[in-house]
């Protein structure tokens, strides 16, 4: 499968895949520092609305994981 933004998708789909806790600590927070990162690069332009939804999705599933598999 081949993503559409694979800079910030990766790491995610690291996190999403990774099932022991230890390891899958570090992956959340380097998703989540490269996911702000692009948030910050892009800013609020108009023709970045589809990336930043998904950028922001992403997050949402960032915070379920901290839940549902670390109990935070």
């Amino acid at each position: 499968m081949e993503l559409e933004y694979p800079q910030w998708q990766e790491p995610l789909a690291a996190a999403i895949l990774e099932f022991n806790p230890r390891i899958l600590s570090g992956k959340l927070q380097a998703a989540e520092k490269v996911i702000s990162t692009r948030i910050k690069e892009l800013g609020c332009g108009v023709d970045d609305a589809h990336e930043l939804r998904l950028l922001y999705d992403g997050f949402v599933i960032l915070q379920d994981l901290k839940r549902t598999r670390l109990g935070n």
